[in-house]
């Protein structure tokens, strides 16, 4: 397995988050070793859903958006649900955050509808990236070029379709972390 005692991966959420994509990625990653912080617009519990029409566990995040400084971390997890990025895309913050990953070229995982967010931001003309099926149009609209595949890795930037595609998303990112920890040597 590897090691990722190094690693420092942000996460970024709200009210609405798709519940397995939070936790999944985020227990993979700690179970590698890695610091995973959570910021949201608040620090109050965030509530999960489940397929998006049924309400799951909360989550607590660690911090705000505004207390989030990007060189601190090596990475950042967007998980979906529907409500999640469509409240993130509206916070000034939240798209900053996704900009500056993307500018210092650090990885930057979406996964479902987090791809909204990077669409907001404005970080994917030119890129191939996939999402859940109902934000392609939104994709391409933004200037990328939309496959339809389980992952999809064009450089720094990882995104996935859906929950099914978990296990293939939380691989790409752990072997993207290794490899960027094992360049920093």
């Amino acid at each position: 397995m590897a090691d990722l005692s190094q690693a420092r991966v942000l996460m970024i959420a709200a009210d609405g988050f798709e519940t397995v994509e939070l936790f999944e990625p985020r227990k993979a990653l700690e179970a590698a070793g890695a610091t995973v912080t959570l910021a949201s617009i608040k620090r109050d519990p965030i509530q999960g859903m489940k397929a998006d029409i049924n309400q799951a566990e909360t989550a607590t995040p660690d911090l705000t958006l505004d207390e989030v400084e990007v060189d601190d971390y090596d990475a950042l997890v967007l998980p979906g649900g529907v409500a999640n990025p469509d409240k993130l895309r509206v916070e000034d913050r939240a798209v900053e955050i996704v900009q500056q990953f993307m500018d210092e070229d650090k990885i930057v995982a979406a996964i479902c509808h987090a791809p909204w967010l990077l669409a907001e931001a404005d970080v994917i003309d030119g890129r191939r990236v996939t999402g859940f099926k109902s934000i392609r149009t939104d994709l391409e609209n933004a200037g990328a070029e939309v496959e339809d595949e389980e992952v999809v890795i064009d450089d720094n930037l990882i995104t996935s379709r859906k929950p099914d595609d978990i296990p293939a998303f939380n691989k790409a990112i752990i072997d993207a972390l290794t490899e960027e920890l094992a360049d920093a040597d």
